[in-house]
């Protein structure tokens, strides 16, 4: 068995909440009367420069929420959009913890979220204590499930795709993760993936002999 000495993880529905899904953008659609017709068309039209920062969170507001006045201002609409992230029910931030601590294998964060929320997130949850790469979408200018992301993260580790797990809640970015090599897992709770590492032969002891 080849050893793995890289995992990348997703974030949201395997850490946390989704930075920015649909049931966020509806519950904030609700709390500030706004047309969920027209918010998820304009939304569709400038999440992808988003989330690959190519515009910023206001130029993203303007073009989807303050294309017209309102009686609520950007700063409320961002904080609300921030308190949408909370830890995941079933996290993985403890296995993750562990893995962080044992120092046996090289851990970074691959997911798509924008600058802004991703920022906000990474400094909430103290994510810098467990990662020591961040390779998401808005940094890179790449989405998944495109596998041009998951190829340049091999580039950037200077890795075999056999030697990299990549951790993710949706089957598409777990296939992307496969079809360039990498030990692609889905998320489907913290049990299943300690088995999943298990298969691996990746151990989740905090004694864990460091590279």
């Amino acid at each position: 068995m080849t050893t793995i000495n890289t995992i990348l993880w997703d974030v949201g529905g395997v850490l946390l909440t989704n930075g920015w899904d649909r049931k966020g953008r509806a519950a904030l659609q609700a709390q500030f009367g706004l047309d969920h017709d027209v918010f998820e068309e304009r939304h569709e039209m400038s999440n992808d420069a988003w989330e690959k920062g190519l515009i910023t969170i206001e130029e993203y507001l303007r073009k989807t929420v303050f294309y017209e006045p309102r009686n609520f201002t950007p700063d409320d609409f961002i904080a609300a959009m921030k308190a949408q992230s909370q830890v995941l029910g079933d996290s993985a931030l403890g296995i993750l913890g562990n893995l962080a601590a044992s120092e046996s294998v090289f851990l970074g964060m691959l997911n798509n979220e924008s600058r802004e929320l991703n920022d906000y997130r990474i400094e909430k949850f103290d994510l810098h204590n467990y990662f020591e790469i961040f390779l998401s979408s808005c940094y890179v200018g790449l989405r998944k499930p495109r596998t041009d992301i998951f190829k340049l993260a091999l580039n950037i580790l200077q890795e075999d795709g056999d030697s990299v797990a990549f951790v993710d809640d949706r089957s598409g970015n777990v296939q992307a993760a496969l079809d360039v090599g990498m030990h692609g897992i889905r998320y489907q709770g913290a049990e299943q993936l300690k088995a999943e590492f298990e298969k691996l032969g990746i151990s989740l002891e905090p004694e864990a002999v460091s590279r």
